[in-house]
């Protein structure tokens, strides 16, 4: 069950009588045109569904008991955070779901006008559509040896055998025999689709939380009722794992995190082992922002609640327009010491000039990742930017694990697009973290950045100029 009190209201709720005055029509207007803009580049919010954020001190009841703006006035009203159990210093944070109006852009910029028109309100912005990041179907391909027969490119170093020096180098640490390849005592927030919780390369990487046993209690009292593995925040319920078309593109991502290596199937992750925490809120179709916000906050709280040692979120996703309460979650991450790896996503563009949210916003354990393929290249797909991306990673044509489909059994393909890339920084964030116990966040961050190999294709359009080099980052100082 989740922990998000459910209530409808007759709206009253989001507006004064205040706001029964005329809108300003440059006010009204611009909204519109920035709504407008993010629509033109492919964006798209929920209709008739907006997120509203309360000031400190605001009673939220009062003001659903005097809204008058017509479209709200029989709304539903779902508070997605509460005052009094927040730590961030803000107020009540809302999901309204208009019954009449807002589906259209200009429908929604009225609304929003309208709302912010109330002193007690801090913003309000459309609930966006998010979706996933690959630009390929996987192809599922045989079993075989992937690392050995030459497929795992992605983990390879100039060192390894077989090798590729634009590979992540990740088999260079394995093989140095220097530091034990067992990452379990690191997790991750595996923020996307479901997993596959028996691949038999991820059974040892899944998160079991000890703290709530499937017994249909609330253990722990985090609200999730026998959150075992994860939270589907999509269904809202305890099942991550939904079968092979909602778990595709979530299993991939996994399998190059932590992927048991030196077990003699398969695949091997950059830091074999290291848990896995599943909050998934996409389905096939993509998810939406609130959903991304309570999954962000559910790897945040798990963190604070059982002290667990989660040191960032995967985020293989994005699209949508601008979300100040999106920013906020990512926030109270930060303050909680996670970094957030994100996809720079996949249209070719500069996220300087055209930004892909979340990868995209300015906050400090933010990680934006682009990709390269195994030639050193960026990836014609590939979006980059000087001052919004940090460093590329491989993200071509990346063997992993994957459910079965139909009936063919093939349990490994290949998929490409910033969505596999980001992994692999995330699994470098992971290996880090287990060499070096206790790294903050920003050290973390540093290291990565400040070691990337320098890379012709990426020196004028990444901040890093260069691309992800694991054991560069394992053995210099950054700070």
């Amino acid at each position: 069950m989740s922990n998000n009190n459910r209530f409808s209201l007759s709206l009253s709720a989001l507006l004064f009588s205040s706001l029964c005055l005329p809108l300003s029509v440059h006010a009204a207007g611009l909204v519109e045109a920035q709504l407008s803009a993010a629509v033109q580049h492919g964006a798209r919010f929920k209709s008739g569904q907006l997120v509203v954020q309360y000031r400190v001190g605001a009673d939220t009841a009062v003001r659903l008991q005097q809204a008058k703006f017509a479209p709200l006035k029989s709304a539903q009203v779902k508070f997605l955070k509460r005052q009094k159990f927040r730590q961030d210093g803000k107020g009540d944070l809302v999901l309204a779901k208009l019954t009449d109006g807002a589906n259209s852009v200009g429908a929604m910029a009225a609304a929003i006008e309208q709302i912010k028109q109330d002193p007690a309100v801090e913003y309000a912005e459309p609930n966006w559509v998010l979706h996933h990041l690959p630009v390929t179907q996987p192809m599922p391909v045989p079993d075989d040896e992937f690392y050995l027969s030459g497929d795992l490119w992605g983990m390879y170093g100039d060192m390894t055998d077989p090798a590729n020096p634009y590979g992540s180098q990740a088999a260079e640490v394995w093989r140095t025999g220097k530091h034990p390849t067992d990452c379990s005592d690191i997790y991750v927030g595996l923020i996307d689709e479901g997993i596959m919780t028996d691949h038999p390369d991820l059974s040892a990487s899944i998160w079991q939380n000890t703290f709530d046993p499937e017994d249909g209690i609330d253990n722990d009292g985090n609200g999730f009722i026998d959150d075992v593995n994860g939270w589907d925040f999509y269904n809202n319920d305890n099942s991550i794992n939904d079968g092979p078309f909602v778990s595709f593109h979530g299993t991939h991502i996994a399998g190059v995190i932590s992927a048991e290596g030196n077990n003699g199937i398969g695949v091997a992750g950059v830091c074999w082992k290291a848990k896995l925490i599943s909050a998934k809120f996409m389905d096939f179709d993509g998810g939406d922002t609130v959903n991304a916000i309570k999954a962000i906050d559910y790897i945040t709280d798990l963190k604070l609640r059982h002290k667990l040692n989660i040191v960032a979120t995967n985020n293989s996703w994005g699209g949508g327009g601008f979300s100040q309460a999106m920013i906020d979650a990512i926030k109270r991450a930060e303050k909680a010491d996670i970094l957030f790896v994100a996809a720079a996503g996949n249209d070719g563009t500069d996220n300087d000039v055209e930004p892909l949210y979340p990868a995209s916003y300015t906050n400090n354990n933010i990680i934006s990742v682009a990709s390269l393929d195994q030639f050193g290249q960026r990836s014609s797909f590939s979006n980059f930017g000087k001052k919004s991306v940090d460093i590329a990673a491989p993200g071509e044509e990346i063997m992993s694990t994957i459910p079965p489909l139909f009936d063919f059994g093939f349990i490994y393909g290949i998929d490409s697009g910033t969505s596999m890339a980001a992994p692999f920084v995330t699994g470098a964030v992971a290996i880090y973290a287990h060499y070096h116990p206790h790294s903050k966040a920003q050290k973390i961050k540093k290291a990565i950045l400040r070691s990337a190999e320098p890379t012709p294709d990426f020196e004028s359009n990444t901040v890093s100029g260069g691309r992800l080099n694991i054991p560069n980052a394992l053995r210099k100082r950054h700070y």
